[in-house]
């Protein structure tokens, strides 16, 4: 066991993360699915206005888990996001990295809409894998094949997961998962070869 403190400050106890994701799991992945607020952020929101009085909606995002995302894509495999709050800041990054899907459902009523999508690749629940962080989130983890966790996930999330990085969300966790996973299917080495010879030449 060890110590992480809180959002709020509290210090709770949880278990350590995983160091490796089993490779036949691993294996099965064809859809990666990332929670945003809590996972590609970390779950602070900036909100403002301009002197005309338009809103202004600002969230910090990990540059290193952009090349994750990158490199996930790489290996073939679909990567988006699955948020239970529309934003224009979520929107935006996910045209910067040009995501596969972005998923912003009013409610958190994640699972019906990821249902769907599913159904419109015709992959199944166990070829998907995803990374969350809060209570919204479980119903999805409940039912992929590779449920994870972020490092400062809420204590029901972790008890849901399979692996939970050990960085926490918004300070790289998606980029932890990405190396883990690639790493576990055997691609990793690979990928990132090629990524330094396409920028050698």
């Amino acid at each position: 066991m060890i110590r992480r403190r809180g959002r709020n400050g509290e210090v709770a106890a949880a278990t350590e993360g995983a160091r490796r994701i089993p490779d036949g799991v691993a294996e099965k992945v064809r859809l990666v699915v990332l929670d945003v607020d809590g996972v590609l952020t970390d779950a602070g929101v900036y909100l403002g206005e301009t002197a005309g009085g338009e809103a202004v909606e600002l969230k910090r995002f990990d540059i290193q888990d952009g090349l994750g995302i990158h490199l996930m894509r790489a290996a073939g495999l679909k990567v988006g996001f699955l948020s239970g709050r529309p934003s224009t800041a979520t929107s935006r990054r996910a045209a910067e990295l040009e995501v596969d899907f972005c998923l912003q459902v009013a409610g958190a009523r994640k699972v019906p809409a990821l249902e769907e999508l599913l159904d419109e690749l015709e992959l199944g629940w166990n070829e998907v894998a995803m990374l969350g962080d809060d209570l919204p989130d479980i119903p999805v983890l409940r039912r992929v094949g590779l449920p994870a966790a972020v490092g400062n996930a809420v204590g029901e999330v972790r008890r849901s997961a399979l692996f939970t990085t050990r960085r926490d969300g918004g300070s790289g966790a998606v980029r932890e998962f990405a190396r883990i996973l690639l790493e576990a299917r055997g691609e990793w080495d690979e990928l990132v070869e090629a990524y330094c010879e396409a920028r050698s030449r």
